[in-house]
């Protein structure tokens, strides 16, 4: 969707928030620019991390699930206030683990009708 410059933005940061959950009040992008910690190249991945919390939230919220996307707002809030703690405990490097949730992520195909 492109904004006032003509420039596309994504779906999920141009989505209004319903009366119970403030995502856009959450101003990630501002947070993410004010805090060094998460402008460092190796901490890429949890900056990732918490924009998908934030656009898991816009899908709570568009699912008219105001309590469930209004707790998610407050846990970004929670780990954006604390970002050095926030990097520390998102570091779980385990390589299994991490295969295994790849590989739920992925689309499975259905199985071939008999």
């Amino acid at each position: 969707m492109p904004d006032a410059a003509g420039t596309a933005k994504p779906v999920a940061a141009t989505a209004e928030p319903g009366k119970g959950c403030d995502v856009v009040g959450l101003r990630l992008e501002d947070e993410i620019a004010r805090k060094p910690e998460l402008r460092e190249s190796a901490n890429a991945q949890t900056v990732r991390d918490l924009r998908t919390l934030r656009d898991a939230a816009i899908i709570l919220d568009a699912h008219k699930r105001p309590a469930e996307c209004a707790r998610l707002v407050a846990i970004l809030r929670e780990l954006v206030a604390d970002p050095d703690r926030t990097i520390e405990q998102g570091g779980d490097t385990d390589e299994e683990k991490a295969e295994t949730i790849e590989e739920a992520r992925e689309p499975k195909a259905p199985a071939p009708k008999r």
